[in-house]
Parts: structure tokens; C-alpha cells; sequence
């Protein structure tokens, strides 16, 4: 609740900045005002509660990745400075990405289907306006267009399935919907079942799972870098913890009925994926689909429904989060003084600057899950609680194509130790550059020590 009310009334603040004339601080505001959001959230710890007639459950699982939400928000904002330069947008980028964060914290902690709809829906509508945030670039408004269109097909499904889980159950309640499918009648079946996949439907676009990827290498080449790296984190955490609660609150009973569906579609978004991301030279578009591939390694611990799950999809969110905004930064950053978003872009940069090919390799080696980065360990504890579950041929896929993400991550390291085309030295701002290590050196330190995140939601 705190949360919630502190990240409401900063998103309120900011829009009226502009109006009463703190347009300046604004940022600086939003930085103070997410530093003591994450204070207010560490408090809910072991503090269950449940809020707004139930629409709302603060637990343990909740507070958890809300903290990682407005983290990943935080350090994010941190990094973009060079988003944030043209002063006639900035108070409105600024509102959308807080009120963005708004909707990811919704999706966290909702207990009632119409909460659910509410988070997604204002996390969605900021990430559209953000995606054609850059009006003279074709690229972007294109970008923003298949995203608004395919988002709003997809809201479509999430509305129908809803629709027909209420029909069925007689509630938005996850509670009531959980004790209703476990023992509803044979007319309500029918309606439960195709309301079910209606939601998997829904669920699979918002975290880009095959064959309901097809919008996420054209819209995070085309979004400008700092939104795609937005998308690819807190975005995805945010879905990935929703569609985690659903499932397992609600559905975890007939699991039979969708389990198999999943599994093919994690299947498949394993190997498109990989596949997909291995035929690419522009990098933004081997992240997107490499961000495909590792969507099909996390819905394995909704597949897996038991103990280790929660602390497995957080852990890997957490590690995945952390070099993804690695990756999406320093191409960021590459791209800016290259003008080139191709694997090219990295060629010669060890000599170039050799801060930015530490941060490239450790990047890489995490996203690739190489030890001794926090990457390896995520694989590893969600590939466990896959096989505590039974999915061993999934678990062999997902390794077979964690092989071949070796070959497209390997990729930029490769080119950034060949002779360069340019012998310019590249400068980064030093707090961005400070930033960016500490994010390496928390993907080092969670690869050393993992079991200080999987235990908390063990």
C-alpha cells in the first residue's frame, strides 16, 4: 500500500511540475521519491495484508519484486540521462516511466482479476506513448504503432478470458476463482477451459512467449534504446510475477488442463528465440530476440509449481534484469559515438576503452549464463526446480539453447578484441560509467553468492 500511495503521488508531482515550476528538479525529485519508495516497501516485509476488499495482497512475493521493480526503475533512470536532454519532453517521458511503474507495481501485487487488467493496461498505455516517444524518427512511431495494435489485440484475450473465468466462477476474486476451478461443475468447464487459455494467450504477449513474440525485435529496434531496455526489464519482470501469481494461485489445481499448452509454447520460445537471435547483426534486434529465448527459460518455473519456483523466477528476473541493462546501456552508449547499432559497432573496442569491454564481457557471459556472473546461477536454479517438476526434455532444450546463445552473446566480445576500424578513444560520463560497474559487480557478487535472493521467496 505505501507503495503504491508514495509512487502515485510522485507520478502526480511530476505531472505538475511543469504547471508550478520545479520542471528543473524533476528528476532529482523522481530519484529522492524512488530511493524512499524502496524504503517504504522493505517495511511491508512479513507484514501480510490484504487491501481494497481484497483487490490487493501484500505478501512476501509482492513486496519482493516490487523492491525490484522500482530498483531496476531507479538505476534506470540513472543511466538515461541522454533520454531525458530535450527539455520540452522531459516532465512527459518522466510522468509516463513513473506511472509505467505504477501499472508494474499493480500487476505484483494483485489478488483481484480487475486489479490485474488496471496494471497491465496503465503499465501498456506509457510504454506505447514511450515506444514513439522520439516524433521525427520513423522508426520510433512505427515501433509504437505494432506495439499499441498487437497490445491491444491482446488485451482483447485477457478481457474475454476474464470475462468467462467470471462467468464461470462467479467472482475476480484469485481465492474465489482458485476454490471454484477446484470444484466446478461439468456446464462450467467448458468456460473455464477456454477462459484459461484465453488468459495464457494474453499472458504470452505481455512477456513476448512464441508464437506471441512477433512484435518484440521490430518494436525494440525501433524504440529508442533507454524505453527498449525499460521493456526488456521492468516490463518483463513485472509480467513474469503476474503471470506467475495467476497460475499459481488459481490454476495450480488443474494444471493438467494448460500445463502441456505451456510447455509447448516455452518450447517453442526457447528455440525461436535462440534460433532467431543467432541470424542477427543488429544488436537491439539479437537482444529482442534473445530476450524471447529467455522468456521460455522463465516460464519454466510456472511449469514447475512447487517450492523452489518464486525464488527461482526471482532470482532469475533479478539476473537477467541486471545484464540487460548492462547490454542495452553500453550499446547505448557504443551507438552514440558510432552511429552504428550493428555487431560492428563493438569492433576494436578494447582499445577504444576498456572499461566498456569489461562491462561488455561481463554483460555477455551473464546474459550467456557463464560462470562466474549471476546468470550462470539462474539457469541453474530454474533448470532444478524444472527437473524437481519432471520437465527433463525441456530442461535439455533449454540447455541446447542456452549452447547456441553462446555463439550470438560470444558475438560483440569477439568483435570488441579485433583490430579497430577507428582508434578513437570513447569517453563516457563518469557517473555513468560508475553505474554501470556497480551493475556489473552486482551480477559477479549474485553469481558468488546466489543463495542470498532464491532463499528469500524459498
Amino acid at each position: 500500500m505505501q507503495t503504491l500511495v508514495a509512487l502515485s503521488g510522485l507520478g502526480l508531482l511530476t505531472l505538475f511540475s511543469e504547471i508550478f515550476g520545479f520542471r528543473k528538479i524533476v528528476r532529482p525529485m523522481i530519484v529522492v521519491g524512488l530511493l524512499l519508495t524502496l524504503v517504504l516497501t522493505s517495511q511491508d516485509w512479513n507484514r501480510p495484508q490484504h487491501l481494497f476488499n481484497d483487490m490487493l495482497v501484500i505478501d512476501n512475493y509482492a513486496v519482493a519484486f516490487s523492491f525490484l521493480v522500482v530498483a531496476l526503475t531507479l538505476v534506470w533512470l540513472l543511466l538515461s540521462s541522454g533520454f531525458f536532454q530535450e527539455p520540452s519532453t522531459e516532465v512527459d517521458r518522466s510522468a509516463l516511466v513513473v506511472f509505467a511503474l505504477i501499472g508494474a507495481v499493480c500487476m505484483v501485487n494483485f489478488n483481484n482479476m480487475i486489479m490485474l487488467f488496471l496494471g497491465i493496461e496503465i503499465l501498456s498505455i506509457s510504454m506505447y506513448i514511450l515506444a514513439g516517444s522520439e516524433k521525427n524518427n520513423l522508426s520510433s512511431n512505427e515501433a509504437a504503432l505494432k506495439y499499441f495494435l498487437m497490445g491491444a489485440f491482446a488485451t482483447g484475450f485477457l478481457l474475454f478470458g476474464i470475462a468467462l473465468m467470471y462467468g464461470a466462477t462467479g467472482s475476480f476474486s484469485l481465492s474465489q476463482i482458485a476454490t471454484s476451478v477446484a470444484t466446478i461443475s461439468p456446464q462450467n468447464s467448458i468456460l473455464v477451459t477456454v477462459g484459461l487459455f484465453m488468459l495464457v494467450i494474453a499472458m504470452a504477449f505481455k512477456v513476448s512467449a512464441a508464437p506471441f513474440h512477433f512484435w518484440a525485435p521490430d518494436v525494440y529496434q525501433g524504440a529508442p534504446t533507454p524505453v527498449t531496455a525499460y521493456m526488456s526489464t521492468v516490463v518483463k519482470t513485472a509480467a513474469f510475477a503476474a503471470f506467475f501469481r495467476l497460475f499459481n494461485t488459481c490454476f495450480a489445481v488443474n494444471a493438467g488442463v494448460w500445463s502441456e499448452t505451456v510447455m509447448v509454447i516455452s518450447a517453442l520460445t526457447m528455440l525461436l528465440g535462440n534460433i532467431g537471435a543467432a541470424a542477427q547483426s543488429n544488436i537491439k534486434r539479437m537482444l529482442a530476440y534473445s530476450s524471447v529465448a529467455h522468456a521460455g527459460y522463465m516460464l519454466l518455473a510456472i511449469l514447475a509449481l512447487n517450492g523452489l519456483a518464486a525464488g527461482s523466477m526471482f532470482y532469475y528476473a533479478t539476473a537477467y534484469s541486471i545484464s540487460s541493462l548492462l547490454a542495452f546501456f553500453i550499446l547505448y552508449t557504443v551507438s552514440n559515438k558510432t552511429g552504428l547499432e550493428t555487431v560492428d559497432a563493438f569492433r576494436g573496442l578494447s582499445r577504444r576503452s576498456p572499461v566498456l569491454t569489461f562491462l561488455t564481457v561481463v554483460s555477455m557471459l551473464s546474459l550467456a549464463g557463464i560462470p562466474p556472473t549471476a546468470g550462470f546461477f539462474a539457469k541453474y536454479y530454474i533448470f532444478t526446480a524444472a527437473l524437481d517438476a519432471g520437465n527433463m526434455s525441456l530442461v535439455l532444450l533449454a540447455v541446447a539453447g542456452s549452447l547456441v546463445g553462446v555463439y550470438y552473446y560470444f558475438r560483440p566480445m569477439i568483435a570488441a578484441f579485433s583490430p579497430p576500424d577507428n582508434q578513437t578513444a570513447i569517453s563516457v560520463e563518469k557517473p555513468i560509467i560508475v553505474m554501470l560497474l556497480l551493475l556489473a559487480m552486482a551480477s559477479l557478487v549474485l553469481g558468488i553468492v546466489p543463495g542470498v535472493l532464491v532463499s528469500l521467496l524459498g
